[in-house]
């Protein structure tokens, strides 16, 4: 090879990595996708056949990078008019230092998100769970901010829509709940009424799955924000390696891990951009489960 093929390659390589560090940085973490998916539970009565559920998750809120999808998500989920919306969790971001009170200066991070969040249209109230960052902040700051801009946020509660005398029932776990949270979140729920729960880490299923629960609905993973195609995620947090994006089915419990707004250390999708999801519940015996992005 000549020198001026040498610099001829040596300039096309650069190029391409420019190109490459402009898309994982300002273009594919800027464009959040919508996975559509109709889920079909065996125990949801025909009165909430068709109930719509948008899911929101992991915003990590800074004024400099994620601020741009969390706005763009908040558009896309207006466009839906769906029966519910939910926020699961990762309003903030742990700081790699907690010296010097920058835990609560993290937490009040969930301020100007929640204002964000704020302008989502909604049929009703705006629903969310805590997530692990919002805890190893402070998370009575967090939900202080949150139900501040009028986002309710459940702590091992739940709380039941009706029509025409039928029940479908919402339930927010604690972070990482254990079976003792999830008895006392589900506590009043009859056992044979339809239940969608909202859990921040979606290992916890493995839990979940023992209760009379029909959906899980989670984030925290964030699909793996950096996926190399052949070699998967390059890395996934802890409670959320075994279900860490997608559908998945454990005995009558259904699971899906949405892949996150925002984005947690450097600011980088590859493979993985944010997402929005839209679930539509259905009669088990009225649709079977698909799903599709767009």
């Amino acid at each position: 090879m000549n020198r001026r093929n040498f610099l001829r390659g040596l300039a096309l390589a650069t190029t391409g990595a420019l190109a490459l560090g402009a898309d994982i940085t300002f273009i594919e973490p800027d464009r959040p996708v919508l996975t559509r998916l109709e889920i079909p539970l065996r125990r949801l009565p025909p009165a909430f056949d068709g109930f719509t559920i948008a899911q929101l998750s992991d915003f990590h809120y800074d004024e400099y990078f994620s601020v741009h999808p969390i706005k763009r998500a908040v558009e896309m989920v207006n466009s839906l008019n769906a029966d519910l919306v939910v926020l699961t969790g990762d309003f903030v971001s742990e700081p790699v230092s907690k010296a010097f009170g920058n835990a609560r200066k993290a937490a009040n991070a969930a301020g100007p998100c929640a204002e964000i969040l704020r302008g989502i249209h909604s049929n009703n109230d705006l629903i969310a769970v805590l997530g692990n960052h919002d805890y190893a902040t402070d998370h009575t700051r967090v939900t202080e901010l949150l139900q501040a801009h009028d986002i309710r946020v459940l702590i091992n509660h739940s709380f039941s829509f009706e029509r025409s005398g039928s029940r479908l029932w919402i339930a927010g776990a604690d972070d990482n709940p254990d079976s003792g949270d999830l008895r006392a979140t589900l506590r009043g729920v009859p056992e044979n009424e339809a239940t969608v729960i909202l859990i921040h880490e979606p290992d916890n299923a493995e839990y979940t799955r023992h209760f009379p629960v029909d959906l899980q609905i989670s984030g925290h993973s964030h699909g793996g924000q950096v996926v190399f195609p052949l070699i998967g995620p390059l890395y996934l947090p802890e409670n959320g390696r075994r279900f860490p994006w997608g559908l998945h089915q454990l005995d009558a419990l259904t699971l899906y891990t949405n892949a996150g707004v925002g984005t947690v250390g450097l600011p980088f999708r590859l493979n993985c951009p944010p997402e929005v999801t839209l679930y539509t519940l259905r009669c088990a015996t009225s649709s079977n489960s698909k799903n599709s992005a767009g």
